[in-house]
């Protein structure tokens, strides 16, 4: 039992953050549990739970976005609003790009893991948690419209039968809601080829799904892929977007009014 604790601690030491379920499968890969409910629950959920409890395993490594805390941002005082507006202060890195991205992940917990790299991005990250309400294709739609520029969509799902379908039913959804909008849209993962080339661990598809018929062959979670990978996805699909010119030029803008905010905020403590 040693020997898996050690092998969770390495592997979290050099892929956080990770949610749970992808640490699962990375040990499967591995070849150091079976691919079990059974070794899900009473090896790792068990032990990285003691683990985190016990300090060895730092909470942060693990990621969980699906409980959050609502509440209206406060402050101590001006001084405060105005020296925490400093240290949060960003341009909106696609006003001067050529095209407008979003990420969309179908898993919630999964959220923290791709947030490492849409958030320094300026991505909207867009959680359907399934299939998602027509309110969230409305208002995502609406921001769509909004761009006034290409839009690119990048999806991760799961490749199972609801999973393949949602992402379409998507598209479809967007299409029809913004049908003036230069709207591209790329399933990124999980795709069969990525199955293969990665050796990605596999589960046996729900038949109570009732797209299940017209589905072959085993499911794959979007946990099954490994944390650092499921980030690089993502960076080379936002990168292919990015002028690195313009970026450089609202960068500079960006610190120079940043500095500026400082300042503001010391001639506000003086007085």
């Amino acid at each position: 039992m040693e020997l898996i604790r050690q092998a969770m601690y390495d592997l979290l030491a050099t892929e956080h953050p990770a949610t749970v379920r992808q640490v699962f499968y990375r040990l499967v890969s591995d070849g150091v549990i079976a691919k079990t409910e059974t070794e899900y629950n009473a090896i790792v959920v068990r032990h990285l739970t003691a683990l985190r409890r016990a300090g060895v395993i730092p909470y942060q490594w693990i990621a969980d976005n699906t409980r959050w805390m609502r509440k209206s941002q406060s402050f101590d005082s001006v001084e405060d609003a105005l020296y925490r507006t400093a240290q949060s202060y960003r341009r909106a890195l696609w006003a001067n790009q050529g095209a407008y991205v979003e990420v969309w992940l179908e898993k919630d917990a999964l959220a923290g893991v791709v947030l490492e790299v849409t958030d320094p991005s300026d991505v909207p990250l867009m959680v359907t948690r399934g299939y998602p309400s027509l309110t969230f294709l409305h208002s995502a739609a609406e921001q769509i419209a909004g761009a006034g520029k290409p839009c690119f969509l990048y999806y991760l799902g799961y490749y199972d039968p609801s999973g393949v379908h949602i992402p379409q039913r998507v598209e479809a959804d967007l299409r029809t809601l913004t049908p003036e909008a230069d709207l591209h849209f790329e399933r990124l993962a999980v795709n069969p080829a990525q199955i293969d080339a990665w050796g990605l661990p596999t589960r046996p598809t729900k038949r109570s799904d009732s797209r299940s018929k017209r589905f072959n062959g085993e499911s794959v979670e979007v946990d099954a892929i490994p944390p650092d990978l499921l980030r690089a996805l993502v960076t080379q699909a936002i990168l292919r977007h990015v002028d690195d010119g313009a970026l450089e030029v609202l960068k500079a803008a960006e610190d120079s009014e940043r500095q500026l905010l400082y300042a503001m905020t010391m001639r506000g403590i003086a007085a």
